[in-house]
């Protein structure tokens, strides 16, 4: 079992940065593949990052990192867009996953974190 808490969300403006944070809890932490995902008002749920992987349109902006020592992932993001508005949620599935940029995959969520980027 796995439980995922984020921070680090708020306000910023367009071209300005960020760091999310997501702690998790669980001795074997450092065995998931934690990836965070968005939200923005009145659409689906989007993959934004894990391990390597970036989606297209955060990616040479957004990285993840992790400290496995401390069982947390983070997001720093820059060069912020009002376009990047959502709540953020970091994800673990229990098992390995092939489509990791399917929420249906991923079995552990975090509550979410707001992040508001003005123009």
């Amino acid at each position: 079992q796995v439980q995922l808490v984020e921070s680090g969300g708020g306000l910023a403006q367009a071209g300005g940065s960020l760091r999310l944070s997501c702690a998790a809890s669980g001795r074997t932490f450092s065995m998931y593949y934690v990836a965070w995902f968005r939200q923005a008002p009145g659409k689906e749920r989007e993959f934004a990052a894990g391990s390597t992987h970036y989606a297209d349109s955060v990616k040479g902006r957004f990285t993840i990192s992790r400290d496995n020592a401390k069982n947390t992932v983070y997001l720093q993001m820059n060069s912020l867009k009002p376009e990047d508005t959502a709540v953020y949620y970091c994800a673990a599935p229990k098992n390995y996953v092939t489509d990791y940029r399917s929420p249906q995959r991923y079995d552990y969520w975090g509550q979410g974190t707001q992040v508001t980027v003005s123009s």
